[in-house]
């Protein structure tokens, strides 16, 4: 099973930037643009809460979901 960050999409339905997002929340761009593409391991907690918080998600299903492996 992986976990799947739906950043991208929700920043395109918003229309926001990677940039945007990074500003608001106090992280780098390129940890945006990593959990944007799934491109990490682990996740701090804190970064899930700060984007959650700039975002107004309260529910974590909204920003995340577990899926299958693909193999």
């Amino acid at each position: 099973m992986v976990i799947v960050i739906k950043l991208k999409e929700i920043l395109a339905e918003r229309g926001m930037e990677q940039k945007e997002l990074a500003e608001m929340t106090g992280l780098t761009q390129r940890t945006i643009s990593e959990l944007s593409n799934n491109k990490v391991e682990r996740i701090p907690k804190t970064a899930i809460a700060k984007i959650a918080e700039a975002l107004e998600i309260s529910n974590l299903s909204d920003l995340m979901e577990l899926k299958m492996d693909a193999e």
